[in-house]
């Protein structure tokens, strides 16, 4: 019988060597655990490649210290080194986390899931295996029921966030362990719904103003239809309709179609788009670069629709890149960390003192129509909430409409007050012209 392959732990080997300076061996830490998960967190195999592309996107990206370059030079060249002695030896470095997230993806790759939701229960997998620190003790059921109440009486994370943790853990257990049933009797701290970041319709204008003109068409729609940044992103050339002022949302979350309103005043601004759009879709036909990504199984079912214009991306990204589910280097959209820093970028430029997001326009979409008399059964379809409930939220903000729109006291007691101040100087000035002053009024007394 073939021997299992051994696992090394650089951390181990690292505390245990005797090449590294014990002053050093904290600064090593430090950049090697910033190094994995870097490269975890972008499946990247350990090795020389990672290495060079982590110094020259992470350490390169702002000037550092003479010594600080030196030292993490010298753990970069260490961790190198200890990955041949580990091939050497007829081991593998790759780390419980990375096995774990593997055999999570694989399983999820199985079972149909969508990519974000692999990319969802693979995270969580991968961090409570290196919370738990050994392969024996991530197999625990009770060990993961500890990291759940962890999450909740330490990290003190949102309710959604618990129950996305809980749900990868389950599936892990479930579909990677092979256990028939898993109780591990969590219970879950509910939190408050949080009260959404509104811009008034001035701070939407100066936002917009400051905004890069690669990014003007997009905030524009995703404020005047209510999108979410996925759907804004994922948009394609068929999903828009001009001529009935319609944007169709495909799959958006829980999987759900809709239709919301398309803003008229872009109508001329998304034909010139789409005039340069044009170029971009006829320069990857002559190059014939491999048409777009297509959801789910219409890959195989159309073949040949990525390379169609109707199928061309709305917001499509300038430069060619690897698509991370199938390992083909075509043409993605708009890579959303782009988007979120140009909206941030304009909203300090703008001098808007709120925390910026792309799902403030979402919230401003709603906001806005409420404050103009439209009804929240309107609002919801438009958009896609399932329970009512969830786009009342926004009676709590919009102005003249619930709480909103009741007047403040104090505002009422200044008026008030200088209303009364204003009448006790017009009869001050009466009394003054008819001669009766106090002290008149005692001389004629006596």
């Amino acid at each position: 019988m073939k021997p299992s392959k051994r696992f090394f732990d650089w951390r181990k080997d690292l505390s245990a060597s005797r090449d590294v300076d014990p002053r050093e061996r904290a600064g090593f830490q430090l950049l090697l655990e910033w190094f994995e998960k870097w490269r975890i967190g972008r499946d990247l195999p350990p090795g020389r490649a990672a290495a060079r592309r982590f110094w020259r996107e992470q350490v390169q990206l702002k000037p550092r210290e003479a010594w600080q370059l030196q030292q993490w030079a010298h753990a970069i060249k260490w961790h190198l080194r200890w990955l041949q002695a580990c091939e050497q030896a007829g081991g593998t470095a790759t780390t419980l986390e990375e096995r774990v997230r593997l055999a999570v993806n694989s399983a999820a790759s199985r079972r149909g899931l969508a990519y974000r939701t692999r990319q969802s229960y693979s995270g969580w997998a991968g961090r409570y295996a290196r919370w738990a620190g050994s392969a024996k003790e991530t197999l625990k059921p009770l060990k993961a029921r500890d990291f759940l109440s962890w999450l909740v009486t330490e990290r003190k994370v949102s309710f959604s966030t618990q129950k996305q943790a809980l749900n990868a853990l389950a599936f892990f257990f479930k579909d990677v362990c092979g256990h028939e049933e898993v109780d591990l009797k969590v219970v879950l701290r509910k939190t408050p719904p949080r009260i959404p970041v509104v811009l008034d319709r001035s701070e939407v204008a100066a936002l917009f103003s400051h905004l890069e003109e690669r990014y003007q068409l997009l905030a524009r729609i995703q404020y005047g239809s209510g999108l979410r940044m996925a759907e804004l992103l994922q948009l394609r050339i068929k999903d828009v309709d001009p001529g009935r002022r319609q944007v169709t949302v495909r799959e958006g979350k829980g999987h759900q179609d809709r239709v919301t309103v398309l803003p008229g005043s872009v109508i001329d601004d998304l034909d010139r788009h789409k005039r340069k759009l044009r170029e971009v879709h006829e320069h990857d036909r002559r190059e014939d670069a491999p048409g777009v990504a297509l959801p789910g199984a219409l890959e195989w079912k159309l073949r040949g629709a990525g390379k169609k214009w109707e199928w061309f991306w709305l917001f499509p990204s300038e430069t060619l890149s690897v698509d991370p589910e199938s390992g083909v280097t075509r043409r993605h959209h708009i890579h959303p960390d782009a988007y979120s820093k140009a909206l941030a970028r304009a909203a300090r430029a703008a001098g808007i003192e709120k925390r910026m997001t792309s799902h403030v326009l979402r919230h401003c979409f709603a906001t806005h129509l409420l404050e103009d008399g439209k009804d929240l059964r309107t609002i919801q379809q438009l958009l896609g909430h399932k329970d009512i409930r969830t786009t009342e939220i926004y009676t709590h903000v919009a102005t003249g409409v619930g709480a909103s729109g009741v007047r403040s006291p104090l505002d009422e007691s200044v008026e008030r007050g200088a209303g009364s101040g204003e009448r006790r100087a017009e009869s001050g000035e009466r009394r003054a012209g008819s001669g009766e002053s106090g002290s008149n009024q005692g001389c004629a007394l006596s």
